[in-house]
């Protein structure tokens, strides 16, 4: 059957939502489950003999952190493919490496078997996994904002931070669904399931991307002149400072928090986990809308109510989980209300950024203010949090660190770009 201009018309930014949103859910997947069984890893791979629990998590965290560090490297080296040969080659190259590398992470032999090459091999592929990551967002949110709508570009760029959540939720299902096998099982073979789960899942995505056609912007302004490497760096910067809140309060909330309630409130694993899928769930409710009113009344203003929020409420909430006579359903709604704060920021903030830059050096320029800003404050927050807590003692770290993040993020959102997308007439998104 022949599509007709109109049917097109419809179906091809549905097939680029899809198609862009499940390498996000799968990058996303995966480090939600690495974060979810950051202890579990971290006994099999960086615990020799003589060795802390302690010791042990900051050495996964710092594996975890060095893998955001090569994003940026990733973000650089496909976004600069993208941006001269085209949107769908290099996102096709991108979910291969990313697949193949969390795969094998699922089949790797652990320190008790091959001693100390096991941190080694398992750093090796989340290497890979950074620079995959890296190539992902950019090209992604390139194809879903080219593609979106007249007015629509909040929305459709919301998709990427939704996909984050569900990726997210799909991680600690598949954890939940691990911890009906028995301890032993569990930290023998069983954490090896959800890595091992990713095969699938990532050939469906190849499937998806090997029929989506290249975007309509890239194909008519390629060959448009690129802007001053000056403005594009200083439009990188703002970027990068305008999500930095996102990005810590994101993986503080979200990813950070199943180990911190493990190690520092002595929370079980099942609770952790519960306490996670509440945030995520919180996260995943306000993402859409966010973007949606975004095209309505600017990315600005709603990104700058999460931000306010998270600056507010960060203490309190944390002070919250902290209380032993509080309920669990109360403690439920404060870590789903986190969560939710966060989605403020992250529904509007893919179409922010794609909005800093023109379509000849998009996928570059939004790819690595969103690498470099993930780099240092996402890769970064578990490490950070927990080195801190274990020299201070003191349990507030993470609350301080998320609020401390989005009042720099409060001030870069106050700052006008210096570079708006060609074609988007109004600036700052308002009608896109």
């Amino acid at each position: 059957m022949t599509l007709t201009i109109h049917d097109r018309g419809t179906v091809r930014p549905r097939r680029a939502l899809l198609a862009g949103s499940v390498g996000n859910f799968i990058e996303w997947y995966e480090f939600g489950v690495y974060g979810y069984f950051a202890t579990i890893i971290a006994a099999r791979f960086f615990t020799p003999e003589g060795g802390s629990e302690a010791e042990a998590l900051v050495r996964t965290y710092a594996s975890f952190a060095l893998a955001f560090f090569f994003r940026p490297v990733g973000a650089a080296l496909f976004g600069r493919l993208g941006d001269r040969i085209g949107r769908r080659p290099v996102l096709i190259v991108v979910i291969l490496l990313m697949t193949g590398a969390t795969t094998l992470i699922g089949a790797l032999p652990t320190y008790a078997t091959v001693g100390a090459l096991a941190p080694w091999l398992l750093t090796f592929l989340r290497v890979l996994q950074g620079l995959s990551a890296g190539g992902e967002f950019g090209g992604a949110v390139a194809v879903m904002t080219e593609f979106a709508p007249p007015g629509r570009r909040g929305l459709y760029g919301s998709w990427q931070s939704f996909t984050v959540a569900l990726g997210l939720l799909g991680g600690a299902g598949a954890a939940l669904l691990a911890t009906v096998l028995t301890e032993h099982q569990l930290n023998a073979w069983g954490w090896r399931l959800p890595f091992l789960l990713t095969l699938p899942l990532g050939l469906g995505a190849l499937w998806l991307r090997l029929r989506l056609d290249e975007t309509p912007a890239f194909r008519e302004e390629r060959a448009a002149e690129r802007p001053p490497v000056r403005e594009v760096l200083g439009a990188i910067a703002l970027g990068a400072g305008r999500i930095m809140g996102w990005a810590a309060a994101g993986y503080t909330f979200l990813v950070v928090l199943p180990s911190y309630l493990q190690s520092t409130l002595e929370a079980t694993f099942q609770q952790a986990l519960v306490a996670t899928v509440l945030a995520n769930l919180g996260f995943a409710l306000t993402i859409l809308p966010a973007g949606l009113l975004s095209d309505r009344i600017g990315r600005r203003p709603v990104m700058l109510t999460g931000a306010v929020l998270v600056v507010v409420l960060a203490v309190p909430l944390l002070n919250l989980l902290q209380a032993p006579g509080v309920s669990l359903t109360l403690k439920g709604a404060a870590v789903c209300g986190a969560g939710a704060v966060v989605g403020l920021m992250a529904g509007p903030g893919p179409a922010m950024l794609a909005e800093l830059f023109p379509t000849n050096v998009r996928y570059t320029g939004l790819g690595l203010a969103y690498a470099l800003s993930n780099a240092v404050f996402s890769g970064c927050a578990g490490l950070i949090i927990t080195e801190t807590i274990e020299r201070t003692g003191n349990v507030d770290i993470p609350a301080y660190y998320a609020a401390a993040t989005c009042a720099v993020s409060i001030l870069a959102l106050a700052k006008s770009p210096t570079t708006t997308s060609r074609p988007t007439k109004s600036p700052e998104g308002k009608v896109s």
